[in-house]
């Protein structure tokens, strides 16, 4: 019969797996825009091109989108990109004198 343990090392203790720990991704963010009945469409449609790289045909669904149902989704970011985002699209908008909000809400 042989000495050989499986679960011995060579040390005579006992072998150890180190575990792996489970990662999961942290959670997205969606960017919003809130319909008002003030800022102009156009105001609107260059927030979603310039602070959102959307194309002018994206950008102008989104804002019918905000514009008919009330609100519309720029875009989905980690919590640090959605809160920059939103917070650059806010101060834009006050130093413009639009009223236009946008916010975020967790995926």
């Amino acid at each position: 019969m042989s000495d050989f343990d499986p679960f011995k090392d060579k040390d005579g203790g006992l072998a150890v797996q180190e575990a792996k720990p489970k990662l999961k991704r942290p959670p997205l963010y969606k960017v919003i825009l809130l319909n008002d009945d003030f800022t102009p469409m156009d105001f609107v449609i260059e927030i979603l091109m310039d602070f959102f790289a959307m194309s002018e045909e994206k950008a102008t669904q989104v804002m019918l989108q905000v514009h008919t149902q009330g609100v519309g989704v720029c875009g989905m970011y980690s919590k640090d990109v959605a809160e920059t985002k939103v917070y650059i699209v806010n101060d834009y908008s006050r130093e413009h004198h639009h009223p236009l909000m946008c916010s975020m809400e967790e995926v």
